[in-house]
């Protein structure tokens, strides 16, 4: 029995998703749960199975596709079945046949007849193509802005292709960019045309959450504390004291938050994602933790929903551990702020007179001046380096 899988709604907001990769093609043999499809939104790709075992009958949309939600992508059936019946848009093509046909005694309209042998040329967005012409392009990845279609009614056939194809000059060499790389870039462009973005270097003596990171990891129960979930609690408790920063701006207005969802970048196989831990300030420094791993596997393994990459009103970017000591965190708008968290360094501090060597972590704090002065970012700032040195104080110690 022939079984439509359609593209599925992979968050509140999504409307569509592309179509990157095909894993199984027409007439592959695929069992129950074998990965039949890549699908990607803005932020992250995702995977589509075969709910049954069977064979790939048909796949609608080639790679590229901007496909709508719970539109047919695919259907597996047995051999020799018909796809016809679930492919997007059926309906409604025979709903319109008997019209698209001449009345009796009505004259067919006139079809567009080549200039000197040849026939025009027209956008491919609109040109109809054979099968084997969208076969072609699919394998060549060849996708011309206009094609002269030599079939009937200016049906795009693969000779055309191929000639045009033959005769355009190769693209410079290069690793193609995904849909992901593509969305991060502009919204990395968008982030500095939008905004005013000024940045702040501090840092924060680690002594105490260096003892403090060493009691989590000496108790199994709470070894999952790290450095970075206990910077992230110090962030969210200064959120608390200076409000001003878990703020967006959006259409000229300033929307503060009194909830903190903190947002964290996260580097993936896929590029640059921002999972959201909802609620933060209301959780402890292990629950933190234990937030941002199951958020970063999934993220990491490609199981991620879009809901939980939006709707962040603070972000936490930590290069720490690849030995960065301070850096210019960009902005992710409409957020006003984003900190930055560096590795920690021994470094000389005065002391009554003498030089002691002292644990400091970098901090890297931007702000949106269209919101966020110079003054109000340093004091928060000041906060946040105030509850790293106090860390001790703020969480309860771990039992052994």
């Amino acid at each position: 029995m022939a079984t439509p899988v359609e593209m599925p709604k992979l968050g509140n907001t999504v409307e569509e998703c592309l179509v990157s990769r095909w894993v199984k093609r027409k007439g592959e043999a695929v069992s129950a749960g074998d990965l039949v499809a890549e699908i990607e939104t803005d932020k992250a790709t995702f995977e589509v199975a075969a709910p049954v075992a069977g064979t790939v009958l048909e796949t609608f949309f080639e790679e590229g596709a901007l496909v709508p939600v719970f539109t047919n992508l695919f259907v597996v059936g047995d051999p020799g079945e018909s796809a016809e019946q679930f492919r997007p848009g059926a309906a409604a093509v025979e709903a319109a046949s008997p019209a698209a046909q001449p009345a009796a005694g009505q004259p067919a309209k006139p079809r567009a007849e080549p200039v000197d042998g040849r026939a025009p040329a027209v956008s491919t967005a609109a040109a109809p193509y054979s099968p084997r012409a969208r076969r072609f392009a699919a394998e060549h990845q060849f996708h011309p802005a206009t094609v002269a279609g030599s079939g009937p009614g200016g049906r795009v056939l693969e000779a055309d292709l191929r000639k045009l194809f033959d005769t355009t000059p190769a693209a410079p060499a290069g690793t193609p960019v995904s849909h992901i790389r593509e969305r991060i870039a502009r919204r990395m462009r968008e982030s500095l045309a939008t905004t005013a973005q000024y940045t702040l270097d501090s840092s924060a003596r680690a002594a105490g959450l260096l003892a403090l990171r060493a009691r989590f990891k000496a108790s199994a129960a709470t070894a999952d504390v790290n450095i970075n979930s206990l910077v992230a609690f110090c962030a969210v408790r200064a959120l608390l004291v200076v409000p001003d920063l878990n703020a967006e701006f959006i259409d000229g207005r300033i929307l503060r938050h009194a909830e903190v969802h903190l947002g964290f970048a996260c580097d993936t196989p896929r590029g640059l994602m921002v999972p959201v831990i909802r609620n933060a300030h209301s959780m402890t420094a292990r629950e933190l933790a234990l937030a941002a791993r199951d958020l970063t596997a999934r993220a990491v393994h490609g199981t991620i929903t879009p809901d939980d990459l939006s709707g962040a009103t603070f972000t936490i970017s930590n290069l720490g551990s690849l030995g960065i000591e301070w850096f210019t965190p960009l902005l992710n708008p409409p957020q006003v702020a984003i900190l930055g968290v560096g590795a920690i360094q021994l470094r000389p501090v005065r002391s009554q007179g003498a030089i002691d060597f002292v644990d400091v972590i970098g901090l890297s704090l931007t702000c949106d001046h269209q919101v966020i002065d110079g003054a109000p970012g340093a004091r928060f700032l000041k906060v946040v380096r105030e509850q790293i040195e106090n860390v001790e104080s703020l969480c309860p110690s771990p039992s052994s």
